[in-house]
């Protein structure tokens, strides 16, 4: 098995995986601040 090629392939799982909860969050937060602080 070619080790540079798992360490390429872990880093890619790895990297999606924080884009998609930084954008997660991002857009929770965005859309709470959209919906809730802006009730009162």
């Amino acid at each position: 098995m070619d080790y540079g090629w798992m360490s390429h392939a872990l880093l890619w799982i790895v990297g999606l995986m924080s884009v998609c909860a930084t954008v997660g969050v991002v857009g929770a937060i965005w859309s709470l601040g959209r919906s809730g602080y802006r009730k009162d």
